[in-house]
């Protein structure tokens, strides 16, 4: 077992904290949205994080990072329902805790449906990152992405991405993979990519988890179920429990070719030019330098997750009552960050990683995947495999190759985009030889 420090008092140099203004209240109503059941959690709740806990909030965000880098994360729900105002608020509280030298940058996750002219000024004169749901064409994306009266989404979200780029807000594509769109690899990245002009996109594979029982749809509810004034409280709550996943979750299998399909048009004519995130974390582990994303580290607990009362949670996948550290109203962040209990939760994804794993050939770029997936049994009976094991794998052994090249010119000091060059050499060379004449008699 890995050792954990005693010494809650000291916390880590630099920290990840995603904060939920709204907490689960959003204006859409997404089939696969795990998140919109934690309503339950805080019954009764306005659901709108009030101005004195704002100004807390980033005074000890700022107070604990030991970096002159710190990264103010909104997420949701949907957070652009607290209005304007409030974040106009959070850039002032911002600007009076900063400290001399400084950089503070913003992040918001947000649906799109709800950006204005306004909206987008205020992204681009604040240099907000601006992460956009969007699943793919209209069909895809409107298959489980509608409002709470049951409406398509893909229209409102697509305005919302034009008035991001008229005003120069940097922006990427948060891309789920489900069951309508898992099919589909080179049709969704070209669509991004040709007709949408993004250039960052971030694959999340929809992984329910559900008791055997619930495997249907039905499990985590259908859009139009619930009126318009309504939200997520009449959902069954969502744990990371149970060995089996609804019917609209991505396979491992699917997953392995979704990324192999993209990746081998990716490697051909876009390496620079389009970020795909697991693509930069993978290069980054074939480089044996830190992957950027708990997913794919060796451990984990340095990305938590805050409600809009000011509770943290160890994880924003993990925002369950045995989760609860603590409130940064009773007991600092930098406390809670650095808890015992806190760095028990990262170091038991390393801690908990069956033999399968430690033997594999590729565990130096996937070090098991995300706990929330770990749910299925090895080969040999062990628990603890992710449930995304054989798309991993499958993705990460047939990378090799091209990783193994884009890591030696970058050691080289050169530029691994240079490896398009040697693949359109082999596509030529591959090409000439099939069509090529027979000397045969």
């Amino acid at each position: 077992m890995t050792e954990v420090p005693s010494d809650h008092t000291l916390p880590p140099r630099a920290f990840h904290l995603l904060a939920k203004p709204t907490g689960a209240i959003c204006n859409l109503d997404c089939d696969y949205c795990f998140f919109l059941s934690k309503e339950s959690l805080y019954p009764g709740s306005r659901f709108r994080m009030a101005d004195e806990l704002l100004d807390s909030y980033i005074r000890q965000l700022i107070g604990a990072q030991q970096c002159q880098e710190v990264s103010v994360a909104w997420q949701g729900g949907e957070p652009m329902l607290m209005g304007l105002d409030f974040f106009r608020r959070s850039i002032q509280y911002q600007n009076k805790y900063r400290r001399p030298g400084m950089t503070i940058s913003n992040t918001i996750q947000t649906n799109g449906t709800l950006i204005d002219d306004e909206w987008a000024a205020f992204f681009a004169e604040n240099d907000f990152l601006v992460g956009i749901s969007i699943d793919g064409p209209r069909g895809m994306h409107d298959a489980y992405r509608r409002d709470k009266a049951g409406e398509p989404t893909f229209d409102r979200v697509v305005r919302g991405l034009d008035l991001l780029r008229d005003h120069g807000v940097e922006f990427n594509a948060l891309v789920t993979l489900h069951r309508a769109n898992a099919d589909h690899p080179l049709e969704v990245y070209r669509f991004l990519r040709d007709d949408l002009g993004i250039r960052h996109i971030q694959l999340i594979p929809i992984v329910e988890r559900v008791a055997e029982s619930e495997t249907g749809e039905a499990a985590a509810g259908e859009h139009g179920e619930r009126g318009a004034d309504t939200y997520g409280s009449d959902r069954p709550p969502r744990t990371q429990r149970g060995d089996a996943v609804t019917e609209r979750s991505i396979t491992a299998e699917q997953y392995g070719r979704f990324l192999i399909a993209i990746f081998e048009e990716w490697v051909r004519r876009d390496v620079a030019e389009v970020y795909v995130d697991l693509f930069d974390v993978a290069l980054a582990n074939w480089m044996g330098e830190p992957s950027g994303s708990c997913v794919f580290s060796p451990t984990c607990g340095l990305a938590l997750a805050m409600e809009h009362n000011g509770d943290v949670y160890s994880c924003d996948h993990f925002v369950e009552p045995e989760y609860l550290l603590g409130n940064i109203a009773d007991t600092p962040m930098s406390e809670l960050v650095a808890s015992t209990r806190q760095r028990r939760f990262g170091h038991d994804k390393l801690d908990t990683l069956p033999d399968y794993c430690r033997r594999c050939s590729v565990r130096f770029a996937c070090h098991g995947g995300c706990p929330k997936d770990r749910f299925v049994l090895t080969p040999d009976g062990e628990p603890g495999l992710n449930y995304l094991c054989a798309g991993y794998m499958a993705f990460f052994e047939h990378v090799d190759r091209p990783m193994r090249i884009m890591t030696e010119l970058a050691r080289r000091r050169r530029a691994p985009a240079e490896i398009m060059q040697l693949y359109a050499a082999e596509d030529a060379e591959r090409d000439a030889a099939r069509i090529a004449p027979s000397t045969r008699c």
